[in-house]
Parts: C-alpha cells; structure tokens; sequence
C-alpha cells in the first residue's frame, strides 16, 4: 500500500510538510513521562520523528487503512498499535504512568480529544496538538477575549497553554478551508482545585451557556439564597472572570442548597 485515502467522514487532512511534521514532534519536552500516545496517526508523517525520540510512542487509530499502512510501513510500531476509536478507550487500559498525548487532530473531534485529556489529567502532564486555528486561539485566550469560554476556562485551570505557531492550508492533503495552530499544554505543578471539581465544571459550563447575561441571571438554577447572589462577583458575565474567580465563584456557590 503506497499511501491512505483521506475519509472526509473521520475528518481526515494528512500533513505533507515534514518540516513542519518535525517541529510539532520536537514541541513535546519531555518532562515528566516516558511514553507518548499520538492519536489519528494516518500514514505516519508525524509518527516517524515521534520515533526518533527517547520516550516509546503509541497510536490510536480509527481508520484501517491507516492501520494497514502503519503495520507495513512502522512495523516495529505494531505491538503498540491502538486500533479503535481514542474518544472510547480506557487509557488505564493502556497506561499506569504518565504519558504525553500528540497528534493533528481531526478537526471534528478535537474539543472531545480535550476533554478526554481532562478526565485523564491525573496521568497526562503534556498535550501538544494541532487544532483548527479557532479552536487553538480559543483554548489559549485569557478573560475578556470574545473566544474565551468553556475549554478555555477548564483547560486553564489545570495547563498552562501556549499558542506555538500558526500552520498553512497549502500543506495538506486535502486542503482544509481553514489555517490549523499548533498548542502545548503542560499540567501545572499544583493542579488540584481548591474547590469542588464536579460543581466548577457545572458552574463554567452554566455561566458561558448564557455569556451575555450576567452571573445573576446565568446562574439563577442554582437557586442562591440574596445574601450570595448579591456579591459583586455576580454583576460580571462569564467572558470577565478568570480561571481564579470561577474557582472563588465555585467556593461561594457551594454551601447553598442546590436543585
């Protein structure tokens, strides 16, 4: 088999630079984990130079075909082939110790790949991924910016996120229609929240489903007694709040009696 078909219905734009392939793998550092896991692989133009590294890579791949190529072509990577869908896997399955998670990710699923990431945080100090540019802004933006939001918020709280270079459409195949940026996230040294984790992802999650309206009002099924609802903090609207102030929002909001 010489090459794969890139399936428009798994998102699939293979990357033809190896430049380009080269600077996304040498953007892992290294600390702190020794296997790599690079999710949708295809026919491998990443994979190769994540291979040169001193940490063992893994794959996970959806796409067969992909899988054929990859055995034919990597074969000493066959033993650590993931042949499935990365969004379903059980990553305790595969991993006891910590690892790094990397890829170009389809676009079609890169937000659920992120938040895969964060139900695995505790095994999972560094991601590095290709995203469809939006989606990479949006992840790095801090308070204020029109593409802060949900992933920004829950991210930010456990990462630190660096935006790292800018990719152009001419170097797939096929083309997307749209340019894709490359972002590092590295876990933060005290990532445990000083707050109750469930209710956090509930109150971020609540407040930016209604961003145009205030805290008061986005936040009113919580039923909050006056004397909490009345606080300064509840005039602002979601996009104005920090990654710290939905933590302190959270530690207000928890001793109330919640529906």
């Amino acid at each position: 088999m010489d090459r794969v078909r890139a399936k428009k219905h798994l998102g699939q734009h293979f990357l033809t630079d190896k430049n380009i392939a080269e600077k996304i793998a040498h953007s892992l550092t290294g600390n702190g984990y020794t296997k790599a896991i690079e999710i949708g692989p295809g026919m491998g133009v990443l994979t190769q130079y994540l291979l040169e590294m001193p940490h063992e890579t893994w794959v996970a791949e959806i796409d067969t075909e992909s899988v054929a190529y990859l055995k034919a072509h990597y074969p000493n990577l066959s033993p650590r082939i993931i042949e499935g869908d990365f969004l379903k896997l059980n990553l305790n399955n595969y991993f006891t110790e910590p690892f790094a998670v990397i890829g170009n990710f389809p676009y079609n699923i890169s937000s659920q790949i992120l938040f895969k990431v964060l139900d695995f945080k505790e095994l999972i100090p560094e991601a590095v991924g290709m995203f469809q540019k939006e989606v990479a802004e949006r992840v790095a933006s801090e308070k204020g910016s029109k593409t802060y939001g949900i992933l920004s918020v829950l991210l930010q709280a456990y990462y630190d996120i660096e935006y790292l270079f800018t990719v152009h459409e001419n170097v797939f195949n096929p083309p997307p229609k749209v340019k894709s940026g490359v972002i590092r996230l590295i876990r933060k040294e005290n990532y445990s929240l000083a707050c109750d984790e469930k209710l956090f992802f509930r109150v971020v999650k609540t407040a930016f489903n209604q961003r145009r309206k205030t805290l008061r009002n986005a936040l009113k099924t919580f039923n909050l007694e006056p004397h909490i609802s009345s606080q300064e903090i509840f005039n602002f609207r979601a996009e104005q709040l920090s990654v710290q102030q939905f933590i302190e929002l959270t530690q207000l909001i928890d001793p109330q009696d919640e529906v």
